[in-house]
């Protein structure tokens, strides 16, 4: 270590918590700050992790292949992975109705306009498919195949870049980061913190005890503790927003079953009397969830639900959560920066929860400070944070405020409930002429919105008025011809199932 004492630069950095947010801080610190940085990571076995995480977002590969430098299939066979092409939705604008909100673009745009604004002219006149079949991810889903594309196809064809996540077990996620953190420089300690110091000047963290009476010190303190946020919020107090008003479910019920084929290359969200229900499909079993509004439906009728609608029977005894939607008021205070759990929860509707980690990190490692901590950066850190988060929230909002449902008290309080602003008036933009403009660096793309929003039922009542100076020859054929590409290519593809027997067969876990 360099003890000089005009270096400002931070030389120790303490990471608290293991599981997924953990670890891929520690592993993407390690990797970036050189050797002259020791970073350490406690967690303790006897408290354990969440872990139910098992879907992501195309974010993710990159965060493995660019940030971490992992091998895809190195990836894929430690952690059981599969791959996501997107969600399918069931009962959420009406009972008996679907769609998926697929990775990817919809169409190719034409000038200023994007496809989905000719598609409109065509589809209100009766002459266009549903928007999923205008875009690969959402025909390939439902039959069930894939391809992660190919890097050979000319410019301009769907099969040159192919937009997927993973199913993945975020468990074995985490022990493939611990190994790969370590093997960088990342010291693992085992314990449990029971004390934190602070300095009387200026409230920083200085250091934590652990049970066994060893005490450690650190410069920076990344928070990775859960719900709890032991630093974060225990410690430092910095409040939590909640959003439960807006997104009232806060419990879930979890469950493992029995591996079922073929495996699907999607998530299940399926809407149920006070909540909904995931299915993930991995290559050694499936997860399930149910996640609910408590002040609906008890625990035991919650259990009853999940248990009563897997695929196949059931891998040892539901696991229940409690959580209250929101985020902290501060992610960053002082000397202290929290992740994943510890900064804020959004529930799994969209697998958003590992992209906001890895938003994190990333924001942490460009803002990343001297030992001053600079206000400026710390500043900008949360503003930007919490802009993310806020964007996201709409984004979940709007799948349960945008219903037809009102068959239950739980989906009629959902459907008639006021709503932040912004989604307001992006909805109220949307039925009119099907725009939507996108608000800075949201993570959720047009083409994400104008799915959702189609799929719950918005219909807007017109189109972009450039449309109509495309003679009407010509956008029948531009239309037709995207729809016909997009199942021309489809159709080349191998089942998913065949794709995972071929190239991503894990041995058993």
């Amino acid at each position: 270590m360099d003890s000089n004492p005009n270096d400002s630069r931070i030389r120790n950095i303490v990471v608290v918590g293991g599981g997924s947010a953990g670890w891929m801080a520690a592993a993407a610190l390690a990797t970036y700050l050189g050797k002259g940085t020791q970073v350490r990571l406690i967690e303790s076995e006897e408290i354990g992790i969440v872990g139910v995480g098992e879907a992501s977002v195309p974010h993710l590969r990159t965060f493995n292949t660019q940030v971490l430098g992992i091998n895809e299939l190195d990836f894929v066979r430690h952690t059981q992975a599969t791959a996501k092409l997107g969600i399918e939705f069931r009962d959420w604008g009406r009972l008996g109705e679907r769609y998926v909100h697929g990775f990817g673009l919809i169409g190719r745009a034409m000038g200023p306009l994007p496809f989905h604004q000719f598609w409109l002219k065509q589809f209100l006149a009766g002459r266009a498919a549903p928007i999923g079949e205008y875009s690969l991810q959402t025909v390939m889903a439902p039959q069930g195949r894939f391809s992660p594309g190919d890097r050979d196809a000319p410019v301009g064809s769907p099969l040159a870049d192919i937009a997927y996540a993973y199913h993945f077990d975020a468990g074995l996620y985490a022990r493939f980061l611990r190994e790969l953190a370590q093997a960088r420089g990342v010291q693992r300690i085992e314990g449990e913190i029971v004390d934190v110091g602070l300095r009387d000047s200026d409230g920083h963290v200085t250091s934590v005890t652990l049970k066994r009476g060893e005490r450690i010190e650190g410069e920076l303190f990344v928070d990775c503790s859960g719900f709890r946020g032991l630093l974060i919020e225990q410690t430092l107090q910095v409040g939590y927003e909640d959003w439960s008003h807006w997104l009232p479910c806060d419990r879930a019920i979890a469950a493992l079953s029995e591996r079922r084929d073929p495996i699907t290359p999607y998530t299940r969200a399926t809407a149920r009397q006070a909540g909904w229900q995931w299915r993930i499909p991995l290559q050694h079993r499936t997860g399930n969830g149910h996640v609910y509004a408590s002040a609906y439906l008890s625990d035991d009728e919650a259990t009853a639900t999940l248990l009563g609608n897997l695929d196949g029977p059931a891998l040892g005894e539901p696991r229940l959560l409690r959580f209250t939607t929101g985020m902290r008021r501060k992610q960053w205070h002082r000397n202290v920066v929290a992740l994943g759990l510890a900064s804020g929860f959004m529930e799994p509707l969209e697998s958003t929860s590992l992209y906001l980690v890895q938003s994190g990190i990333s924001r942490l490692l460009s803002l990343f400070p001297t030992r001053d901590f600079s206000a400026l950066l710390v500043d900008r850190y949360n503003r930007d944070t919490a802009f993310e988060y806020e964007r996201v929230r709409d984004f979940l909002i709007l799948h349960y405020h945008a219903t037809a449902r009102d068959d239950t008290p739980f989906w009629e309080a959902c459907r008639t409930m006021s709503i932040p602003e912004p989604l307001r008036e992006a909805m109220v933009l949307f039925r009119r002429d099907g725009r939507y403009l996108r608000n800075g660096e949201d993570f959720f793309a047009l083409s994400n919105w104008v799915q959702v929003m189609l799929g719950q039922g918005i219909i807007p009542a017109g189109y972009h008025p450039i449309v109509d100076d495309m003679p009407l020859e010509r956008l029948e054929r531009y239309v037709e011809d995207v729809r016909q590409g997009v199942a021309r290519a489809v159709a080349t593809m191998p089942s998913h199932q065949h794709y995972l027997d071929q190239h991503w067969h894990a041995p058993e876990a």
